[in-house]
């Protein structure tokens, strides 16, 4: 059982789905950002790793890929604001169906949330343990 149970731990790091690495996160974090207030591009790459769902840094090509994507689909608008100096900014706001789908995607994470605690009740209760180190790689 002991071999087994080194090999599970060996494979730990290596685990495909861990959820602290989906970038399918990242619309439902910016979505949540531009709740909180209007926010440039950059400004919401660097406030974007205040939310524990995403794994370090986020690439800025997939932060503006997103809110390109989440601009046509009407879930933000942005305006180009010119200050005294410097370039124009792209400022992003939320929209009302903006604000519908951000509902929507916190039932779905409540509802996954559910589902995960379900889970380490099961395992917790079968092994009647849980690892004692714990990180975001850790199970749990």
């Amino acid at each position: 059982m002991s071999r087994l149970v080194d090999s599970c731990q060996a494979e730990v790091n290596s685990l495909p789905y861990t959820v602290g690495r989906i970038n399918r996160f990242v619309q439902p974090a910016l979505l949540l950002l531009l709740s909180e207030k209007p926010s440039y591009g950059y400004e919401l790459m660097e406030r974007i790793g205040e939310l524990v769902l995403l794994d370090g840094p986020t690439d800025p090509a997939l932060i503006y890929r997103t809110l390109r994507r989440m601009e046509e689909d009407h879930l933000v608008q942005s305006r180009w604001q010119t200050g005294e100096s410097g370039p124009a900014k792209r400022c992003y706001e939320l929209t009302d169906k903006g604000v519908e789908t951000l509902h929507r995607w916190a039932r779905e994470i409540a509802r996954h949330r559910s589902a995960l605690d379900d889970f380490l009740f099961r395992y917790r209760s079968h092994f009647d343990q849980f690892p004692q180190k714990e990180n975001k790689q850790d199970i749990g």
